[in-house]
């Protein structure tokens, strides 16, 4: 019988891998490929995502060449994702409508000191856990809208998408314009300000606060499952399973009992302690998530702990001081 293996794609901040691991859990072979950074004006840090799905075409084919397979040998197919970052797409055409907007950028400060001074700040914590920040892509999402030309009166039509990078890979996988799936995955969805995090849908409240219109956003689905199968790239594989990045190391490391915790060090470093079935609140600045949802199970929380730089100050000192 020939070798059956899975493929995750890392789709991460300054790139893009693809990962085989065989049935024992050891990786058999990986590619990369780095993306370039677009940094307008200060405090602005964009993602050109056609880039992004170039270099995810390039490096799954190098990655089974490397280990001498075929997609026949796929099993299914994983991802992870840089979380936060945002893009919006039009459904019929497939193009972005803009450059995606990073998790570091900064641009929406206005939009969430304007959430606090009407005092939206309790109603967004006691819904979706968080407090109203930068950090997160519900107003990034409000910052297309209000931008670029032609992105609310087409959300408002149904045709102009929303999504975080792995729904926007899952769209292009699974057909794109011809019947891609638009989901995303829990992890990405608590990451939204848009997510009541104990039902786990969409909340019409907060979709109201930041004036978004629900008919461009992806159905939320568990962290294990199939959504649907490749068109492209892997034709016939199933993509079964995603997380932000930060979850899926959490699981990756197997900090699957309460108090068990992970930091891990890549453009920024963070560490994620899971806190169980119930949700846990910190009064010292500490983020509630959703840490996991295995297919029909009770979801897994998280406390969170964020440091924006790690690795990218290593990468300016490198690539802007020449060390």
């Amino acid at each position: 019988m020939s070798e059956r293996v899975v493929a995750a794609i890392d789709q991460g901040t300054t790139s893009t891998r693809c990962l085989l691991f065989n049935r024992a859990g050891r990786m058999i072979a990986v590619a990369q490929r780095e993306h370039r950074q677009h940094y307008p004006r200060p405090g602005r840090v964009e993602h050109d995502v056609e880039e992004i799905w170039r270099n995810l075409v390039s490096i799954v084919p190098a990655a089974l060449r490397r280990a001498g397979l075929g997609p026949e040998n796929i099993a299914a197919l994983g991802i992870a994702n840089q979380r936060e970052t945002t893009v919006i797409w039009n459904r019929h055409t497939g193009l972005p409508l803009a450059r995606a907007i990073t998790w570091q950028d900064t641009r929406t400060d206005g939009i969430v000191a304007r959430l606090t001074a009407e005092g939206h700040g309790p109603l967004f914590s006691s819904v979706c856990g968080l407090a109203p920040a930068t950090y997160f892509a519900g107003p990034r999402l409000r910052w297309l809208l209000d931008n670029v030309p032609g992105a609310r009166e087409g959300a408002e039509r149904g045709d102009v998408l929303f999504g975080t990078m792995e729904t926007w890979l899952i769209w292009r996988l699974t057909g794109g314009p011809a019947g891609g799936v638009h989901v995303t995955d829990v992890t990405n969805a608590s990451r939204t300000m848009l997510m009541d995090i104990r039902t786990l849908q969409w909340s019409p409240k907060l979709l109201a606060a930041l004036d978004v219109p629900e008919r461009m956003l992806p159905r939320i689905r568990s962290n294990s499952e199939v959504y649907g199968v490749c068109s492209t790239v892997l034709p016939g594989v199933p993509v079964a399973g995603a997380l932000g990045d930060q979850h899926a190391a959490l699981v990756g490391q197997t900090c699957f009992a309460p108090g068990e915790a992970k930091c891990t060090y890549g453009t920024g470093a963070f560490m994620l302690m899971n806190t169980g079935p119930r949700m846990a609140e910190s009064t010292h600045g500490l983020i509630p998530t959703v840490g996991y949802v295995l297919g029909e199970n009770v979801p897994v929380y998280a406390l969170e702990g964020s440091i924006a730089m790690t690795g990218s100050l290593v990468q300016w000192f490198r690539d802007s001081l020449g060390l």
